[in-house]
């Protein structure tokens, strides 16, 4: 594959404005041949594959920022290099969109678990079961479509933003749906939270209901967690943990809940999470090659 950029000229975006991140999503869209960076990919059935956003080739920094209040498993801040654009969902895959492939290939949830409906996030899936949907998705439109890396995520989160969350260093409920009897400290350890109030109720609300970022993406901070493609690393200096022999892999989850406070909402948020896992506020959304 050739890069949109060579190493040396992939734009920083951090030392971008808001206007000039717009204007570098659009050439990378022109670039592609796109009307417009706001996309979909057809079904053979005619019904759509989830919305996606062309999200453009550049350079950042992830991680917790020096005078962040964040754990060790944040740490070091690193630079990474984009070096391809490439296409996001706007959303969390929604329980609307994974129940079509699910009646496609005759998958079956789990009746005991909680379900969803409509535009919600789909919860209580597996990281196989969205591999598995992103697999069936490729078959169906002839495009590539794959769990977003932990560093894609949050370039395309981040959407230039050197703060901790898209908009800065504080976040409010407009922003982003996460539980607000939370309080912001990570340097003190989290209080046990007792599984019953899990199973009470759901939380999650329909996708797109409040502000996305610069790059247009939707549901990034809070809703529910979304499954990467990256396996678990303690921080941003270690190889990978790898599972014992029989085990399932742990892998990074990013973007924080609305059953989790608003310090698991920033960008530099992370968590382990096991490939098998099921959750009631746990999603995932799609990457596409572009």
């Amino acid at each position: 594959m050739i890069p949109d950029f060579p190493a040396a000229a992939l734009p920083d975006t951090f030392a971008m404005h808001e206007g000039e991140l717009i204007a570098l999503q659009v050439r990378a869209t022109r670039a592609l041949g796109l009307p417009g960076p706001h996309f979909h990919d057809s079904l053979p059935d005619g019904t759509s594959a989830p919305a996606l956003i062309v999200i453009p080739a550049g350079t950042f920094e992830y991680g917790a920022a020096a005078g962040e209040n964040a754990p060790a498993q944040e740490r070091p801040r690193r630079t990474a290099l984009i070096e391809r654009s490439f296409a996001m969902g706007i959303y969390p895959v929604t329980t609307e969109e994974f129940e079509a492939y699910a009646r496609a290939t005759g998958w079956q949830r789990r009746t005991e678990l909680l379900w969803l409906s409509g535009r919600k996030p789909v919860v209580n899936v597996r990281q196989s079961d969205a591999r598995d949907y992103c697999a069936w998705l490729s078959r169906q439109t002839g495009q590539r479509y794959r769990l977003p890396t932990e560093q894609e995520w949050e370039y395309a989160y981040r959407a230039g933003a050197a703060s901790a969350y898209p908009q800065g260093d504080r976040i409010i409920p407009a922003e982003a749906l996460y539980n607000t009897r939370q309080g912001f400290d990570a340097a003190r350890p989290r209080r046990p939270r007792l599984l019953s109030r899990c199973f009470v109720r759901c939380g999650a609300m329909e996708v797109g209901k409040l502000r996305p970022n610069r790059w247009g993406l939707h549901d990034m901070p809070g809703n529910v967690w979304e499954y990467t493609a990256s396996p678990w690393t303690r921080d941003h200096a270690s190889l990978p943990e790898r599972p014992l022999p029989g085990k399932p892999q742990a892998v990074v989850t990013k973007g924080g809940s609305w059953f989790d406070g608003p310090e698991d909402c920033r960008g530099a948020a992370r968590r382990r999470r096991l490939e098998n896992e099921l959750d009631i506020n746990l999603g995932f959304r799609v990457a596409r090659d572009v």
